[in-house]
């Protein structure tokens, strides 16, 4: 079964976390959400408040085969101050996991920390500039490159989760999901 933690903070974008979780789930994924905070509940970007399954810390030596981030701020900007964070996803990025991030997280946490260097990528438009050494794609939503998989917003969080699920599982299995969401 294929893994994938979703880490989140407070002031993550609603939509775009709570979209990531349920079509990944849809499709038999098996998703650890995770709080980068002390504790399990969160308190989204419009005030939802998500309990994840565990702390961050619970969690620090697995290997999953994604790594899959919402946006949303200052959700992004906890994301990229999470040091914890920043060396699972640099030993993920070594053992060629997927990594995925919507919104500003693409800029705001793959862009500061080199995630995307050398790679063509997109974000929440006003971000681009956080995208460090790539090569910004404004008209693209969900841009793939390698292992790096980038998408631009709330919007486009359902295309996102489907392409991180069609990555993990095969056409077929994102093609069932986004036909039963009538997608």
């Amino acid at each position: 079964m294929s893994t994938v933690l979703v880490p989140i903070a407070n002031g993550n974008e609603d939509i775009e976390a709570i979209t990531i979780i349920d079509v990944l789930r849809r499709g038999g994924v098996a998703v650890t959400v995770a709080s980068i905070h002390e504790s399990k509940q969160v308190e989204m970007a419009h005030g939802n408040k998500v309990e994840a399954d565990v702390l961050l810390t619970d969690v620090a030596d697995q290997i999953f085969d994604a790594v899959v981030l919402a946006g949303g701020m200052p959700g992004a900007e906890h994301l990229r101050d999470c040091d914890l964070l920043i060396d699972m996803l640099e030993k993920h990025d070594i053992q060629d996991s997927l990594l995925a991030a919507i919104c500003a997280s693409p800029a705001v946490v793959f862009g500061t920390h080199g995630f995307v260097v050398d790679k063509q990528a997109t974000c929440y438009p006003g971000f681009e500039s956080g995208l460090t050494g790539a090569e910004y794609m404004p008209n693209e939503p969900v841009v793939m490159d390698g292992n790096v998989l980038t998408a631009k917003g709330p919007a486009t969080a359902m295309i996102f989760a489907l392409t991180v699920l069609g990555n993990l599982k095969g056409y077929e299995t994102a093609q069932s999901v986004a036909d039963g969401l009538l997608c």
